[in-house]
Order: C-alpha cells, then structure tokens, then sequence
C-alpha cells in the first residue's frame, strides 16, 4: 500500500540535483529516518513509481499517479486559519499566473509568516524540507494544487509537472 512518505519520496528521486540517493543522504533531504527512506522506497518501488535498483524515480509512471489518482488517494484535509507556509496557488510557481485569494492555503507551521487557511501537507516533514529545498517546495505546491484546487490551478500544475517530467 502506498503512504504518503512513498510519494515525497518518488517526486525526490524525480527531482535532478546534487543530493545523493543514498538512503541516509536521502532521509537528510527529506527530513525523515533512514529507514523510514529505505521502507518508502520499497514501497513505493512495488507500486511502480520507482526502479528499486537506480533509486530513479519512474517519471511516466509518477505523472500518470499523480495527474489521475493523486487526489482520489490523497485527498486534502483543511483545519482553520492558521499561520503557515504558502502552498498550492498561493506559492511559487502558480502564485505568479493566479490571483491570490483572501485567505491563501498554507501548510501551518512556526515558521511561517503567512495567514491562511491551513492545508494538511501531504506528509508532515514537508514544511520542514521545502523550507531547504526550493525545487522540493515547488514540486509539493503543484501536487498540492491538484489535490485541491479549482479546475483551472489542476490545469495549470498538471501543465508545469509535465514539463518537469519530460
């Protein structure tokens, strides 16, 4: 069964950079346990969203889970105004194509210096490891605009992660 540390780390593994993908190099990134990395990677290897022996994420794979299946597995999960991490349309790449609304979907967190309606990451180190990893911070974004926006934000996301994967 898929968990959600499986998905962060697919789209990790997606993502071309400098950090190694070791598992402990890998659980730094992500701020989460070695072997919680190694479990994730299996997992997530058996689902067919990672080739187990690379630790090179399946990118076709990877687009069609999230453009067709993201938001039926993990659907988003709202709590009140909170202060937090802008995400969704509210953060970068959308927040430069869609105007922002009164209250912006933010992932609550201490850090965070924006007031809006608090949107459940998709696993609770992700705040923590976007705040290091601006391209990690995008990708999370975008899989959070297809898990909750509108029809036009999905669009757009869905458009910008294909890019990504090509």
């Amino acid at each position: 069964m898929l968990k959600s540390q499986d998905l962060l780390v697919a789209v990790r593994l997606a993502i071309p950079s400098v950090h190694p993908s070791t598992y402990p190099g890998l659980a730094v990134s992500l701020r989460m346990s070695a072997s919680e990395a190694h479990a994730a990677v299996k997992r997530a290897a058996q689902c067919g969203l990672v080739d187990v022996t690379t630790r090179k994420a399946k990118r076709s794979a990877l687009l069609e889970f999230v453009v067709h299946g993201l938001r039926y597995v993990f659907p988003p999960s709202w709590s009140g105004v909170s202060r937090g991490i802008p995400t969704s349309y509210a953060a970068p790449p959308l927040n430069q194509s869609i105007v922002q609304g009164e209250l912006p979907p933010v992932w609550p967190h201490p850090e965070g210096q924006i007031r809006g309606q608090g949107l459940r990451p998709i696993y609770k180190s992700v705040p923590e490891a976007s705040l290091r990893d601006a391209e990690l911070y995008e990708w999370m974004a975008l899989l959070d605009a297809i898990r909750s926006g509108r029809a036009r934000e999905r669009e757009l996301a869905v458009g910008l992660i294909r890019k990504r994967l090509a």
